[in-house]
This record gives C-alpha cells, sequence and structure tokens, in this order.
C-alpha cells in the first residue's frame, strides 16, 4: 500500500513526526471503487473518511423534486466524508459516489480521533484542514450559491477548479449548479458568443 500521495498531502497542513506518520499508517486501508459505486449511502451512519488517490468521487443528495443535487467534488488529494454524520455518529444527508473508477485511502473515524488525542502534530493537521476545507472554502461558496446567478456560479466554478470543469460530464456540472443540463447548455452558448473571439 503506498501512502507517499496521502502524508505529502498531510505535510502541507503541517509536520509530522516520523512515529505520528506510523500510527496514521495503521488504520489506512487501500480499496478501490468502481464509477457509481458508492462509499456512503445517505440513510447510512458513516464511520470512515477516504482520501482520494485516484479518480473522483462526489457528494450528492435528491432535491424536493427529485433532481440531483451535488453538494462537493472530491478528486485526488481530497478527504471525502460526511462530517457531520460521522461527528454526530448519526444517518448521512448525503450519498458520496465514485464517478469515475477510483482509488482511496481509507482510515476509521474513531482510530483517528484516538490519534488527534494522542498525538499533537495529529491534532494540528485535524484542525488546520477542517478550518481549511469545511470553513473557509465552504462558507463564500454556500453564500454564493444564495445570491449568484447561474451564470456566475458557473463563472465562478470553471475559474475556480480548471481541471475538475474538464473531467466533468455536463450533468455533472449543471447539478452541482442546482441548474438543469439544458440550462448549462444554455449559459455555454451565451459565454462563447459573447466572449472576443481569441484566435
Amino acid at each position: 500500500m503506498n501512502t507517499e500521495a496521502f502524508f505529502t498531502k498531510i505535510g502541507t497542513f503541517t509536520h509530522l513526526s516520523e512515529k505520528a506518520v506510523r500510527a496514521w499508517s495503521s488504520p489506512l486501508s487501500s480499496r478501490q471503487y468502481s464509477r457509481e459505486e458508492p462509499f456512503i449511502r445517505a440513510g447510512d451512519v458513516p464511520t470512515a473518511y477516504a482520501f482520494v488517490v485516484e479518480g473522483l468521487l462526489c457528494q450528492h443528495y435528491v432535491g424536493r423534486d427529485g433532481d440531483l443535487i451535488i453538494k462537493s467534488f472530491f478528486p485526488e488529494n481530497r478527504i471525502a466524508a460526511s462530517v457531520s454524520a460521522t461527528l454526530l455518529g448519526e444517518p448521512s444527508l448525503f450519498t458520496i459516489t465514485a464517478i469515475e473508477h477510483s482509488i482511496v485511502l481509507e482510515y476509521d473515524f474513531a482510530a483517528f480521533k484516538s490519534l488527534v488525542s494522542d498525538f499533537p502534530d495529529i491534532a494540528a493537521f485535524y484542525i488546520s484542514y477542517m478550518e481549511r476545507h469545511w470553513i473557509i472554502e465552504k462558507e463564500p461558496g454556500e453564500i454564493a450559491f444564495l445570491y449568484d446567478d447561474a451564470m456566475q456560479r458557473y463563472i465562478d466554478f470553471s475559474r475556480r477548479e480548471p481541471e475538475l470543469h474538464k473531467r466533468l460530464k455536463q450533468y455533472n456540472i449543471a447539478a452541482c449548479l442546482g441548474i438543469t443540463p439544458e440550462s448549462l447548455s444554455r449559459l455555454r452558448r451565451t459565454i462563447a458568443i459573447t466572449r472576443p473571439d481569441r484566435r
């Protein structure tokens, strides 16, 4: 099991001692998910987090009108989880599904929390990661979803995630923006018409 990418990512948040790396390596397990295979199902009580080594996962739910709504994407080097449900030990409101063939490193959350208690450097990572990905990055997106129109949300998404934008199917992007694929096609045509010719 190759954990190099995992600990390289952790190292961008805080330096881990060799002892902490060895301890955290113990609960890690490698798993593969086929396209459309769920990592977490809505209604289940999740117990694990998954670091995406290769592939792409998304967090989604079904809206009141039956439409698919995508809340988050988890490409390589991101940690996929239903955070609130895992913390509270409650059923997840969301499903997390592989939308590409994916290889992940999973770890049990209870085992991880024990490491947080035992290793200050792992605790420092935990605080930093949660602050960055679940507060600093999350809040502006939620505000934009409430106040920006679909055109602005699409432009912001394509600028913020250019590589991810190229990988996603049109219906994935539309589900993330809260619009239909047909509406997304119209937005793209409008942008193509109004954008200066760069040839």
